[in-house]
């Protein structure tokens, strides 16, 4: 303990009428962390001594009453920090690396008595905690909402309109958050919406020829059916949909119109919202769903052409993957939570996501000046080769809005053949089972009767033909379906096998999996293949290097040529199509540098209302509350260090050439 936080202490102790006459004990360098008096033995420095004496000296004893093991605070407080840096070291691991500096064999029991003096230092935190909030007015509800990001959410009167103003993120992890709904609310929800049926019990045994070429593309179903066995289960969790409704109404009242939802299944979820009693203000406060960037290429690519951040305007480069990044830390804890007690369990949650928050904080300036300059750069570079292909390809901006309408209405015209044209090629199916089969004769007669055919077709016939190439088409394109569902597949598990933390036999269990999908793979490019050949003209013929290329799955849905040859159609032309990507990443930078400009601003006035606020804050402490005022002093060392950071940073995104935002403070 350093002399004024002894000062601090022994004005705290002495109010309530204790008298000291030791002098503070310091333990040498390398012995504080541990001291344990046995029973019988000659350890006895901590024996019938209060709290409030092993306090004052830095230690914090195990049990409230004649503590016989105490542990220093600077230990405990080490630890907090060597489990915020790397959530995998337990207290299991702290209690044998301190038994290692004692030179004593670990006992289990240690841990248990670490366990509870950590539970009652980070309570000691806490109560600290809610009497500075309480101070600093931070106790309002939804303080810790609107204020979690200053870039977001610290508004300045003077800013120009965007089309987004805020953006979230959702998904199905309901076991570790920071923010809890509570059940009842929950509830409310419950089968406003009526779920719809997942069918988990045989779609392993899925047959492809059920989904024709005319059959309405279903992202859920597309992302169940994607998803290695383990993931059955977890899509009936999903597919409630109370849980993102309790969501997004404890969300909307607070940070109002104009906001944006990523969520893996947004384009289906969108239907949930309206129709649920969350629909009217959803409208009325302008809520846009959308699909994150990378979950967004596993949908078709008419899904895309609506609910993919590329595609929608005001996004910036937004790719609302913000979940997986949690994820993906939250997945550190597993190891250290898996076998805690629901109280650890919480506490453990609670802990990390404060970290992550001042973590994130720290960031940020660091995220502003790197976006900043990645969009820069992306202005630069894209301007430079959109304006030569749009020189040889004779294109203005407004045809690459023009293909992209156009992609959409032939898209949408795929969703579903006439039912007069699956009668006639039911028709031609009938016929050729009748040819072997004259049991068929009595179907074929009724269906003559639906068509009204007077004359049967003859095989070889015009309409035989006709309709002959579109029963060929769709063992085509259900070939197709079947081979991209696979490389969907072997895509999310070669992700998968690359994740840090990864276990040995889940690698092992994966690699096999991708054994086998490649030589399935390999099957369906054959099938694909012969297909192909068979229609009139024959469609382009696959081989693995093409299946490789086509890493982003919207690409597969340019092989659907149907009724329609569109093959001479600009925007399905390779040239045309990368042009068409380029200009909507150009239109994102730019977006994305207004959105930056703003969130500069946004820091730099954060950062001196909040110094404002602190120092009277502080001054008002020091004379009302000694003790409460130092720590705050304290405190605010760390969080002003970081704010000089900030300041470096944004310095120097004002001071780079491209900068087009307002200097200063708002």
């Amino acid at each position: 303990m350093s002399s004024v936080d002894h000062v601090t202490v022994e004005k705290m102790i002495s109010d309530t009428g204790i008298d000291f006459d030791d002098e503070p004990y310091t333990a040498p360098p390398g012995e504080e962390g541990l001291d344990i008096s046995h029973e019988g033995g000659e350890y006895k420095a901590f024996e019938g001594l209060s709290e409030q004496t092993l306090i004052y000296h830095g230690y914090l004893g195990c049990s409230p009453l004649r503590p016989t093991v105490a542990i220093s605070i600077r230990t405990l407080a080490t630890y907090r920090q060597y489990h915020r840096a790397c959530p995998r070291f337990s207290i299991q691991a702290q209690c044998k690396a301190l038994c290692n500096l004692h030179d004593m064999p670990y006992q289990p029991y240690l841990n248990l008595q670490f366990s509870d003096t950590y539970d009652i230092y980070l309570e000691i935190l806490h109560h600290v905690d809610r009497c500075l909030n309480k101070a600093l007015m931070r106790n309002t509800p939804n303080w810790c909402l609107l204020n979690a990001c200053p870039c977001c959410s610290y508004k300045l009167q003077d800013e120009p309109p965007q089309v987004i103003d805020w953006l979230f993120c959702i998904d199905g992890n309901n076991t570790r958050s920071d923010y809890w709904v509570d059940q009842a609310t929950v509830d409310t929800f419950k089968d406003m919406v009526r779920r719809s049926e997942a069918n988990v019990d045989d779609w392993e045994n899925h047959v492809a020829e059920k989904a024709g070429p005319g059959s309405n593309f279903n992202c859920t179903e597309w992302w169940r059916n994607a998803g290695p066995e383990q993931r059955k289960k977890m899509f009936s969790v999903f597919d409630d949909a109370k849980y993102p409704l309790a969501l997004i109404s404890q969300l909307l009242p607070v940070f109002g119109a104009n906001g944006s939802c990523a969520y893996d299944i947004g384009c289906a979820f969108a239907k949930t919202l309206s129709n649920s009693s969350l629909g009217p203000l959803a409208a009325n406060l302008n809520l846009r769903m959308m699909v994150g960037a990378f979950h967004g290429h596993a949908h078709n690519r008419r899904c895309q052409l609506d609910w993919h951040p590329m595609y929608i305007e005001g996004t910036g480069q937004t790719e609302g993957e913000g979940c997986e990044h949690i994820f993906s830390s939250l997945n550190e804890l597993a190891r250290s939570t898996r076998h805690a007690s629901r109280f650890h369990r919480h506490q453990t949650i609670e802990e990390h996501f404060t970290f992550w928050d001042e973590d994130k904080y720290a960031a940020l300036s660091h995220f502003l000046r790197n976006h900043y300059q990645e969009a820069l750069t992306l202005v630069h570079t894209l301007t430079i080769e959109l304006s030569a292909v749009k020189q040889v390809l004779n294109l203005t901006d407004a045809d690459f809005i023009r293909f992209h309408a156009d992609e959409k209405s032939y898209l949408e015209s795929l969703k579903e053949p006439p039912l007069q044209d699956r009668l006639q090629i039911r028709y031609v199916q009938v016929l050729n089972e009748l040819a072997e089969w004259r049991t068929a004769k009595a179907l074929t007669s009724h269906i003559e009767t639906q068509l009204a055919i007077e004359a049967r077709w003859t095989v070889g016939g015009d309409n035989y033909k006709k309709y002959k190439e579109e029963a060929l088409l769709q063992k085509y394109c259900v070939a197709l379906d079947e081979l991209e569902r696979l490389v969907v597949m072997r895509l999310f598990e070669l992700s998968k096998l690359s994740l840090s933390g990864t276990g040995y036999k889940l690698r092992q269990q994966i690699g096999k999996a991708l054994q086998r999908r490649s030589d399935a793979i390999r099957n369906a490019i054959n099938k694909y293949n012969l297909q192909a050949a068979a229609l009139d003209p024959p469609r382009p013929q696959l081989s693995w290097k093409d299946i490789a290329d086509y890493s982003f799955l919207g690409e597969f849905d340019l092989l659907r040529y149907s009724c329609t040859d569109i093959r001479q159609v600009d925007w399905s032309k390779p040239a045309y199509r990368e042009a068409s990507v380029k200009f909507f990443k150009l239109r994102q930078a730019h977006e994305e540098i207004q959105r930056l400009n703003i969130e500069v601003r946004r820091l730099w006035t954060a950062i001196h209302d909040e110094d404002t606020q602190m120092t009277a804050t502080v001054n008002t402490l020091l004379d009302s509350h000694l003790a409460l005022g130092q720590e705050l002093q304290k405190r605010w060392k760390l969080r002003s260090a970081v704010n000089s950071v900030h300041l470096f940073r944004l310095d120097q995104i004002e001071s780079q050439p491209g900068f087009s935002g307002i200097r200063g403070i708002g």
